[in-house]
């Protein structure tokens, strides 16, 4: 496994790696199993980790024991992450898919084709950013790809199911964003009551539940 390691500011690192799950999640698992002093948190993307310190003082301790741990054998990463699959309700009625008829005329599908081409696909979590919580999901089927809206909503409703690009996603929290929005689920991704308060870890599987208006409804009482 090839690695590149960076400062990131002060206290932090960036571990660039190649750009698969299996590659970033190898990582993450190693350097939690090594449990390497001076490491608050450990937050994977795409095709890197970030690796934030609780001080300055521990940056040039913390780059070698970074590198001791990743030179390691598989048997280093006892750890390995289980992936979950979790079953998405999800309502793309015109009330809550407020792109919907945009993304179909883009794709040269109908509403109803954008769903089930949507509800088909199979979604692996690949990080979580931008708002607590929010996943970043790879397996959009590529008919689907959609450039990000050219104005940016202000103010995104919590729940709402989206695309962009090649990506989708959902919004745990009400918050700005430009993805177009196709949907909206029930479910709360970010719930600071509950342990973990994200619903969704790196790894895990999604499968889009299509639901009607009324079920949404029923479900938010």
């Amino acid at each position: 496994m090839s690695f590149f390691l960076t400062p990131l500011g002060d206290s932090a690192l960036i571990l660039r790696v190649g750009d698969s799950l299996g590659e970033v999640l190898a990582v993450v698992h190693k350097l939690e199993a090594a449990r390497i002093p001076g490491v608050l948190e450990i937050a994977p993307a795409f095709a890197s980790v970030a690796i934030f310190l609780k001080s300055p003082e521990h940056l040039a301790d913390c780059e070698a024991a970074i590198s001791t741990a990743l030179g390691k054998g598989r048997r280093a990463a006892a750890k390995s992450h289980v992936a979950r699959v979790h079953e998405i309700p999800v309502c793309y009625n015109p009330a809550y898919a407020l792109d919907l008829e945009e993304v179909a005329k883009h794709c040269g599908l109908s509403p109803n084709e954008v769903i089930t081409r949507h509800a088909a696909g199979h979604y692996h979590v690949r990080c979580i950013g931008f708002t607590p919580g929010f996943p970043y999901l790879s397996g959009l089927p590529e008919v689907l790809t959609t450039a990000r809206r050219a104005s940016p909503r202000t103010a995104v409703p919590a729940g709402s199911v989206a695309i962009a690009g090649r990506q989708a996603g959902i919004y745990p929290l009400q918050s700005p964003g430009g993805w177009n929005i196709i949907g909206r689920t029930p479910l709360r991704f970010f719930d600071v009551t509950r342990k973990p308060a994200a619903l969704c870890a790196p790894g895990d599987r999604l499968r889009f539940v299509p639901i009607t208006r009324q079920e949404f409804e029923a479900w938010k009482t």
